[in-house]
């Protein structure tokens, strides 16, 4: 009989398993935290754009009031999609001097998650999404960038990544992030495509292919896989499997730190958008590092253009006086599911959700990095807060 008893219990309990994970992070008790989000980059109400930051926050349930968690489709500034191509702005650009700091006191973190913002072609025309058209809101402003400097002057934390300060952020704001956080953009961004093939990959932007062909009399020869490079000013470098790279994947390398303090793997493919940064070593520390892997014909075509083969990817400045993070990717955009989230332990079984995916799918990113660092960051801050108040109340 305790056998027959055992053979329907350990099938029931595993069947139970989701509900006992769910019960777990249920249980696990809420702690107040508090992140101003800004996403100017928002075409649905599913906030792809900031996902993974939403994600991570509530699964370590953090909460935006002492009760309640974040909304992907609320809790941010920026871009409101609405029904019918309506759409409402919700941007810093509207607060004073004296709400921007009393938003700087209130704010545990700023987590800058993307400006590009939403263009006319995509928004009234979502059929042609890599067009690109007149800008309807985007770019860091300079109101933003008082905020984040009224988050600095506060010792508080500031997070922000790629396409942040790259256009259509205008160069005089840029300039001022630039000088605040001891970083710097090279004009370039870039990303890896599994074809080049324009009949066949639809995620090329038509943009991208249009300025090549203007510099090269029309020519786009490419059919495989490569590395693209894109400057501000429509100068586009291709680097092709085979013709141009030794090796096809950009690589994320991290460093002893990156590995040691934020569970980063020591490499780690990248393959989604990237922006090509300096930096003030005296200000800011590398923690990870990207690599390309031209061959001989690569390497001419990246030295016409001065661009490096190892560049930035996570920049740290953590210290009493603020904290500061620039992920020079575009990290917060991964495919993953929100319900996810409310289920305790689930990284464990993460590794099931990523082993076979593709080249450019980015599962495996969001588990095997992004994850862990975030989570390490929110709870060095969270740590930090609840030390600054019990030192203000002995």
């Amino acid at each position: 009989m305790r056998k027959r008893n055992l053979f329907y219990f350990i099938p029931a309990f595993i069947l139970l398993i989701p509900f006992w994970m769910w019960l777990a992070w249920w249980l696990t008790s809420k702690r107040p935290l508090v992140a101003a989000i800004v996403d100017k980059t928002v075409l649905r109400p599913d906030g792809q754009e900031h996902i993974s930051l939403t994600w991570v926050l509530n699964h370590q349930r953090f909460t935006k009031t002492k009760q309640r968690g974040y909304r992907i489709d609320q809790d941010y500034f920026g871009f409101f999609p609405l029904e019918n191509q309506q759409y409402r702005i919700k941007g810093l650009e509207r607060f004073t001097h004296q709400q921007l700091a009393q938003l700087s006191r209130d704010s545990d973190l700023a987590y800058y998650t993307d400006t590009y913002g939403i263009y006319r072609q995509e928004w009234f025309q979502s059929n042609t999404p890599s067009e690109r058209s007149g800008i309807i809101y985007g770019g860091m402003s300079r109101k933003d960038v008082d905020f984040l400097s009224l988050m600095k002057q506060n010792h508080k934390l500031v997070i922000a990544e790629f396409n942040d300060i790259n256009s259509p952020t205008d160069p005089a704001v840029r300039n001022q992030f630039e000088s605040t956080f001891g970083v710097r953009w090279t004009g370039w961004i870039g990303r890896y495509f599994d074809s080049l093939d324009t009949t066949v990959n639809q995620e090329m932007p038509q943009w991208l292919v249009r300025n090549y062909k203007r510099q090269h009399k029309g020519q786009w020869p490419f059919t495989k896989s490569g590395v693209v490079y894109v400057s501000e000013k429509d100068e586009v470098v291709i680097l092709e499997e085979d013709t141009h790279l030794a090796r096809n994947v950009p690589q994320m390398l991290a460093s002893d730190v990156g590995q040691a303090k934020f569970g980063l793997p020591r490499r780690i493919r990248y393959t989604y958008w990237f922006d090509v940064l300096t930096y003030n070593p005296r200000v800011n520390q590398e923690i990870a590092h990207y690599e390309i892997y031209p061959n001989e014909a690569g390497k001419r075509e990246l030295a016409r253009f001065a661009l490096p083969t190892r560049f930035p990817a996570i920049l740290m400045h953590d210290a009493p006086d603020y904290g500061f993070y620039y992920f020079a990717g575009d990290f917060c955009d991964n495919p993953i599911s929100m319900s996810s989230a409310y289920f305790r332990g689930i990284e464990w079984l993460a590794p099931f959700a990523y082993m076979t995916e593709g080249l450019t799918e980015r599962k495996g990113f969001f588990w095997r990095a992004y994850q862990p660092m975030l989570t390490r960051i929110l709870e060095d801050a969270y740590t930090r807060k609840q030390a600054k108040t019990t030192r203000s109340n002995p």
